[in-house]
């Protein structure tokens, strides 16, 4: 029998699709924990995945990095001597070549120059200093004496005797052996 040849009715036909829709929902219901469970099988085989890869591949890996170190090692050897013995000496000539270019000579401090340092410098110029101080210690003395002695001469025993404090002769204008004239009253 075919379906174009059946004679169904309109009950039939949504009695049909109430059916079908029933069981899609049933399958649906069951597919929604089945597909849970795949995807947490899933997840968890990928991480079972990534484990053993991890396992297979860190001594692996270990064993990358010590051949290569193993093989760079003797050549940074090699480096470090062909520095010592190429680069190294042409750096140390030229410093020891800047350091005598730096040092000053010898010659420039011959016969009596030799003897003279910033010593012995400062020890003359303190001596010289010191007798300064003492001439004109002597020179403010002599002056002084001699400034005593002109006031002396230039006075008179007897002005020296009569002329008194409120005396008219105590009044008169005088003058200093400065040269200064002064008044009475000023």
């Amino acid at each position: 029998m075919s379906l174009i040849d059946t004679n169904r009715t309109a009950q039939e036909a949504t009695a049909l699709g109430v059916r079908a829709r029933d069981r899609a929902m049933e399958a649906a219901a069951q597919a929604i924990p089945a597909g849970k469970r795949a995807g947490t099988t899933a997840v968890q085989g990928v991480l079972q995945g990534v484990q053993g890869a991890r396992e297979w591949a860190a001594p692996r890996i270990d064993d990358a990095v010590y051949g290569a170190r193993e093989w760079a090692a003797p050549r940074i050897d090699d480096a470090a001597d062909a520095v010592t013995t190429t680069v190294a000496p042409k750096v140390s000539s030229a410093l020891h070549a800047t350091a005598q270019q730096v040092r000053p000579t010898e010659t420039q401090k011959a016969g009596g120059w030799r003897l003279v340092n910033w010593r012995w410098l400062v020890g003359a110029g303190v001596a010289l200093a010191a007798v300064g101080a003492g001439a004109a210690i002597a020179m403010r003395r002599r002056y002084a004496s001699a400034t005593a002695e002109a006031k002396n001469a230039t006075e008179s025993p007897e002005d020296s005797g009569t002329a008194r404090d409120g005396d008219p002769a105590s009044d008169a204008i005088r003058s200093d052996v400065n040269g200064r004239v002064t008044t009475p009253g000023t």
